[in-house]
């Protein structure tokens, strides 16, 4: 009797053992990332500003294999063995969290209860509510440069079911934008052997190319057609951008630039794809355009001075001015603190909200010590009132100052060109949080 007694503790202390550790484990992860999403509600970190992840906790077994499978690491986390957003703020919108679900708890949603996102309504073969118009890339809501090039690719594939047959257009297909989804849009026209153009307002990279110079770019490994495998995680604006037009030049691909579409007109068959400079007719189009369309003004006295502008190209343009960043994103704080390494410049950033919100960990981190240094003045539930020659007024708690100024840049986002696509007749549909 005592043998079997003994043999049964042998046995059972251990396991015991075990699981408690593994419990006192758990509550500290838990504890931790209860930690950690205070921290990201606190920083205004929670809302999520593309395409997330939403978990059914009925069906999640508390793996983590989501939390793992993120690119990201600080997106998701196990809270009392359900996974649960984090830091919303952060993603991406990669979708590897789905795919790696083993019961598919989670579903990826734009939007929240509470923020709407407007997305053109896009069929599963991203072709619109009109036959023939299709959309792929950040238009549609897939701001991540993998996502938008697999897009990209993937709607060619649609629209070659289109062209088969003969149809009397000019071209088979017209792509509008030249950022990461209409460059492997064309890479796939070509290797369709379809007859292709692709046509873009500024130049080639899309919003990359607007980005600040020396601005990191974080990426995932994508496979472009005819290219193969890019596997590209963490690079520079410039060396992505010089990638791109390594690759237009080597397939020597149809790129229009400097022509902005103007509208669309049905014709019998296809379409008309009116620019600034020229009419393609065409059997289909592919949007690859940006959300950002037009920059959101400010609508104050002398905004439209040559020295307030809507984006940052190069920071040393800026040395030794007096320079007004406007905005409370990553765009404004990064613009803020790469003009304020140059030499001899005096930076203000004014933002109308009493602390910043979705900005990620690193951009605050750089702001904070820039703000410590006294290289970067932030101005906190302030607007800017007037802007003129050599000064702006800003109105601060209801105070209104006035500082000496040489350049304002306004990082305030983008307005969706909605008026172009209700002109087209594709609808917009406000997402909240949905599938």
């Amino acid at each position: 009797m005592n043998d079997a007694l003994n043999i049964g503790l042998y046995y059972v202390a251990p396991t015991v053992l075990i699981l408690a550790i593994y419990a006192w484990l758990q509550r500290l992860r838990t504890q931790h990332n209860l930690r950690a999403r205070a921290v990201s509600i606190a920083d205004g970190m929670h809302e999520p500003q593309s395409l997330h992840p939403v978990i059914d906790p009925n069906r999640c077994l508390g793996c983590g294999t989501c939390v793992t499978a993120c690119p990201e690491h600080n997106v998701l986390g196990l809270i009392h063995n359900k996974a649960e957003l984090i830091a919303a703020a952060n993603c991406v919108g990669h979708g590897a969290c789905a795919a790696a679900c083993p019961t598919h708890a989670i579903t990826l949603v734009f939007g929240t209860e509470t923020r709407g996102v407007d997305i053109p309504h896009i069929n599963p073969n991203f072709e619109t509510n009109v036959p023939g118009i299709f959309i792929a890339g950040e238009l549609g809501g897939m701001g991540l440069i993998r996502n938008a090039v697999q897009q990209g690719a993937q709607a060619v594939d649609s629209i070659r079911a289109l062209t088969r047959e003969r149809h009397g257009c000019a071209l088979d297909l017209v792509i509008v934008g030249a950022g990461p989804a209409g460059i492997a849009a064309a890479l796939a026209a070509k290797e369709a052997k379809l007859n292709y153009v692709i046509i873009d307002q500024d130049s080639l990279g899309g919003t990359v190319a607007h980005f600040p110079r020396q601005k990191i770019v974080m990426t995932s490994p994508a496979k472009l057609p005819i290219i193969g495998e890019v596997k590209f995680r963490e690079t520079t604006k410039e060396a992505l951008l010089k990638f791109w037009q390594d690759v237009a030049a080597q397939q020597q691909l149809k790129i229009q630039s400097g022509e902005r579409l103007e509208h669309i007109e049905h014709a019998t068959p296809g379409f008309n794809a009116i620019t600034t400079k020229n009419n393609y007719h065409a059997r289909t189009v592919l949007l690859c355009l940006g959300r950002r369309g037009t920059p959101r003004q400010l609508g104050v006295p002398g905004e439209e001075l040559s020295k307030v502008v809507y984006r940052l190209i190069d920071p040393e343009q800026y040395r030794g001015q007096r320079v007004l960043v406007v905005g409370g994103g990553d765009s404004a704080i990064e613009a803020a603190v790469s003009i304020a390494e140059q030499e001899q410049t005096q930076v203000i950033l004014s933002y109308r909200s009493n602390a910043f919100a979705r900005v990620k960990a690193k951009n605050r981190e750089r702001l904070e010590a820039m703000a410590a240094n006294k290289r970067v003045r932030v101005l906190l539930s302030s607007q800017v009132q007037s802007i003129a020659s050599d000064k702006v007024v800003i109105a601060i708690n209801e105070r209104k100052i006035e500082f000496g100024n040489d350049a304002v840049i306004v990082c305030a986002g983008g307005i969706l060109p909605t008026q172009l696509l209700e002109k087209i007749g594709i609808a917009i549909e406000t997402k909240f949080g949905v599938a």
